[in-house]
């Protein structure tokens, strides 16, 4: 079933295309037809955290009313190289709906945004989030990260490593959790094409590794993956979930029999839920830990 929607969106925009109409990519697409949660509705749109087109995010609150509610920081995927916050707002109704004043950033890409850029780009998305998302219903000590395939990079790395929240001015004691949806966490030597040129320049190519900074003092994660994923495997996910777990750190690790690279995201949108109980189990666990961690000492 998802392959023959993707197919459709594809063929969709090769349609569009030959009429002379500019060809939407196969996700935006089925964010736009498909259907949404209910119980999260969009409250604001293109809030500029930063100068530039890049630094604008959305905010997507339950539409059950509600005060002091964790906030959830989502950062989609795309290689470091694509992506837009337009094409998820499955995502954003589908977390919000879950009870969480969800926030979806764009951030700066490559060639644009080496790395550390896009991280920088994402603390500072947090710090509008500490400043403003009182006014949406969201409690600013109450932040978990989510993210999935390079976002998933992104929304790890930013609570385990805290140097970029902090250079934005923001406690890390805040960052209750994180969750990772098929994420890339430990990939040295960097020998992809991809990684070559958005991580090649990097002075210390240890540091921009998730696994190197997982410690005793981490937020607690939840990291899911799909067996049948060839683009960032599982041994990702079980890398990280077994440094956290040697340090004491509340993990919930899932591999979903079945799933690929783009399931784990799609089984978030009301169209595919049944392929995993993901949504349920992400939801949960941030849930729980949203009330966490009280106090951080910066490890170096």
């Amino acid at each position: 079933m998802t392959r023959l929607l993707i197919a459709f969106a594809s063929l969709l925009c090769l349609g569009l295309a030959a009429f002379g109409f500019t060809a939407a990519s196969p996700l935006a697409l089925f964010d736009a037809i498909g259907p949404r949660d209910p119980g999260g509705r969009l409250a604001a749109k293109d809030q500029a955290f930063g100068e530039g087109p890049r630094r604008q995010l959305d905010v997507y609150v339950p539409t059950a009313a509600a005060e002091n509610a964790p906030v959830l920081v989502f950062f989609y995927g795309g290689s470091w190289q694509s992506g837009s916050k337009d094409d998820y707002a499955f995502v954003g109704h589908a977390l919000a709906a879950q009870g969480f004043v969800t926030v979806l950033p764009d951030y700066r890409l490559f060639p644009e945004a080496p790395f550390p850029g896009f991280l920088e780009d994402g603390a500072a998305a947090i710090a509008w989030v500490r400043d403003n998302i009182a006014a949406y219903g969201g409690d600013p000590r109450r932040i978990v990260l989510a993210g999935h395939s390079a976002g998933a990079y992104n929304a790890v790395m930013l609570g385990l490593d805290p140097r970029y929240v902090i250079a934005a001015g923001v406690d890390p004691k805040v960052i209750k959790a994180v969750a990772g949806l098929s994420g890339p966490y430990d990939f040295l030597p960097l020998d992809q094409d991809t990684t070559i040129k958005v991580f090649g320049n990097a002075p210390d190519a240890v540091a921009t590794q998730p696994v190197t900074f997982a410690g005793p003092l981490s937020p607690p994660a939840f990291l899911a993956t799909g067996d049948a994923d060839t683009m960032v495997k599982p041994r990702h996910t079980v890398s990280l979930a077994a440094k956290l777990r040697a340090e004491h750190v509340p993990v919930q690790e899932r591999i979903y029999s079945g799933l690929d690279h783009k399931d784990t995201l799609l089984a978030l949108s009301v169209t595919f839920r049944a392929k995993a109980p993901e949504l349920a189990e992400m939801a949960s666990f941030l849930m729980r830990q949203s009330a966490g961690r009280t106090q951080y000492t910066m490890r170096r």
